[in-house]
């Protein structure tokens, strides 16, 4: 799943990868991606954010599991992304989900945003249900910053990329792909990368599979 906002000053970003398939999963990714649209407009922090959708994604697997179900086997990897305007940053949480890569065109190199302090999935239960994340709360969950400027661009995506396999059952190598294309604009590179996951397994890719690519167009004021 994969979702973005506009707020006043900044763009929020999510995206997720709910664990399982069938109908819970798609009662899950509903229940997150209805928490971020409902939330992810209002200028609050962002560990309050991510708190919001926790709240829900707790909420939605008590009210939806089966009786002989183990709610410890159903959780939402995520990460969640806060960019400013005005400055040339980019905050990010993460709740047990893949590191965002980092393109900086010029020096054709790939940074993997990988943050000190990252969360569980959601759904594990971090903190009591309905205490939001703030300074007065103990912290919750925490932010890192990263330098995102003009032209670089950020890939996200979801296990099913970096964790494709090919014939031989070695991982697909991101990080080196998006590295040799790092100076493509994003549209033509998610074209190329995903054309490539498909080459690389054969066209028989063993789980669901997104990505997003974007690019920071102007100098933060």
């Amino acid at each position: 799943m994969y979702a973005a906002a506009r707020i006043p000053g900044s763009t929020r970003l999510l995206i997720g990868d709910v664990r399982g398939k069938g109908l819970p999963s798609i009662s899950d990714t509903a229940i997150v991606l209805g928490a971020f649209r409902a939330a992810a407009h209002r200028p609050i922090p962002l560990p309050e954010l991510v708190a919001y959708i926790e709240d829900a994604v707790r909420w939605g697997l008590s009210e939806f599991a089966e009786p002989d179900e183990d709610a410890a086997e159903r959780f939402v990897t995520a990460a969640v992304l806060d960019i400013p305007d005005d400055e040339a940053v980019v905050h990010l949480i993460s709740c047990g989900h893949p590191p965002p890569l980092l393109l900086r065109g010029r020096t054709r190199s790939a940074l993997a945003l990988t943050v000190p302090e990252p969360s569980p999935p959601l759904g594990l239960g971090m903190r009591p249900a309905g205490v939001y994340c703030t300074e007065s709360a103990g912290g919750c969950y925490t932010p890192a910053t990263f330098p995102f400027d003009y032209g670089h661009r950020l890939v996200l995506y979801t296990d099913g990329v970096s964790e494709a396999r090919n014939a031989d059952g070695d991982f697909y190598p991101l990080a080196e792909r998006a590295t040799a294309w790092a100076d493509q604009a994003p549209g033509p590179l998610v074209d190329r990368l995903a054309a490539d996951v498909r080459a690389y397994t054969g066209g028989r890719p063993n789980d669901d599979q997104a990505m997003v690519v974007l690019q920071r167009d102007h100098t933060p004021s």
